[in-house]
């Protein structure tokens, strides 16, 4: 199949490129390098350095002509979605109205989204969370995540077009930057090797869902074979909360550094955890990489491509 990869350049998104071309599709990848890089780009991707907001889409889209897109482009920072809500619905809400709205003129057959399922569920009574649950965002970020999701039901009940909202918990593994505000996996490991000390906001009682990369890409893979809209949790369904964390990655690392107490930050909530069982009984899916494996990958690749 002809695929288009928004964020290809990226954490995730390169992930993907690499899986749909060992599979042997075509694929084209689209990315502003704000926060991806070209060197994440499979040599055998077609590489574009185009934002999604931009009108240089258009060009892109007619030359590659995709059946299928996978978005993963996004404004991915919470903290400055609280900032500066106005810049976060610029690239998350108006660069996937541009991205679609291409889609329709030009009969693509399905867009697989990189939605949130932390910050699209909010605080939540039920934990793990299905998708079933009344989405509560607490963060501009969670906000047009789940506006997109609302959009792609728009379009898929309109035109001739699945869209599938892939809920992610909070992903981890190689190639995840770790100077960047998000992946707090990544930023602790890189202080570390650097000989920095990590700063835990608020108590460290905050529990996540941790789910491996490659776990993330298989789910990618399997929704292409999906013939109807749908959205999918994409996690392990277990908490773990900041301090236990930043403990397994100080005893992968074997180091003796004590991270530090900062303020909580705006908006964050205090625990997630996304139930699974969804794509588990319609995909065959599940994660399959544990925490102590993923962060021993994760501390390895990081380790290799550490800054001299």
């Amino acid at each position: 199949m002809r695929i288009l990869v928004t964020g290809g350049a990226g954490f995730i998104g390169s992930h993907i490129v690499d899986a749909l071309v060992e599979r042997g599709h075509s694929v084209a990848v689209l990315d502003n390098l704000c926060s991806g890089c070209r060197e994440n780009v499979n040599p055998k991707a077609r590489f574009y350095h185009v934002d999604v907001t931009s009108a240089d889409l258009n060009e892109v889209m007619d030359k590659e002509k995709p059946e299928v897109v996978f978005h993963e482009a996004a404004q991915m920072d919470v903290k400055k979605s609280v900032a500066d809500p106005m810049f976060d619905a610029r690239v998350n809400i108006i660069g996937g109205l541009n991205l679609y709205e291409n889609c329709v003129r030009l009969n693509v057959k399905k867009i697989i989204f990189a939605s949130s399922g932390g910050t699209v569920y909010g605080e939540q009574d039920l934990l793990p969370t299905p998708e079933d649950a009344i989405p509560r965002p607490l963060s501009p970020y969670g906000i047009s995540k789940l506006a997109n999701e609302h959009y792609l039901s728009f379009y898929s009940r309109t035109y001739p077009i699945a869209a599938i909202s892939l809920r992610y918990a909070n992903v981890y593994g190689p190639r995840q930057n770790p100077h960047g505000e998000a992946g707090v996996i990544a930023i602790f490991v890189g202080k570390l090797l650097r000989g920095e000390t990590p700063v835990i906001n608020a108590t460290g009682k905050q529990t996540r869902d941790y789910v491996y990369v490659d776990d993330v890409v298989a789910i990618n893979m399997a929704v292409l074979e999906c013939e109807k809209s749908d959205a999918f949790n994409v996690g392990t369904g277990q908490q773990t909360d900041v301090n236990r964390l930043y403990e397994m990655i100080r005893l992968a690392l074997k180091s003796d550094v004590l991270a530090v107490h900062g303020p909580a930050k705006a908006a964050e909530q205090m625990h997630s955890a996304l139930d699974c069982d969804k794509a588990r009984r319609v995909l065959n899916w599940s994660a399959k990489v544990t925490l102590e494996e993923g962060l021993s990958r994760t501390v390895a690749w990081l380790r290799s491509h550490a800054r001299q």
